[in-house]
């Protein structure tokens, strides 16, 4: 059988599964983007911080930068070296991500 293409549809390949039709008919999606938060113990306090307050990159940057501030001035010769890798993993995690964020063209932030 020949194989038949619209225009500027390229290679598309889709899996029909009828039997998924029937066991599970909504499946997973609902909408058309959905974004699986994962279990929260107050969804409605959780979203209304993601939408008006900080995403949760936010979140863990303000952190990071909390964090980092309070790793640079904590006295560190007492520190067994398992304790001094978990700080250093920690600066180079907080430089790669300052490398990617620099990629990016900044922006306004509130």
């Amino acid at each position: 059988m020949p194989t038949f293409k619209l225009p500027l549809s390229g290679n598309v390949a889709q899996t029909i599964n009828p039997w998924t039709w029937f066991f599970n008919p909504v499946g997973s999606q609902v909408g058309l983007i959905n974004i699986n938060l994962g279990k929260s113990s107050n969804p409605d306090v959780e979203q209304e911080v993601l939408d008006d307050v900080a995403s949760y990159g936010r979140q863990l940057g303000r952190i990071g930068d909390a964090l980092l501030v309070l790793v640079d001035h904590f006295p560190q010769d007492k520190l067994a070296p398992k304790e001094k890798k978990a700080f250093a993993d920690l600066r180079a995690l907080l430089a790669e991500i300052a490398a990617v964020k620099a990629k990016y063209p900044a922006t306004t932030t509130p």
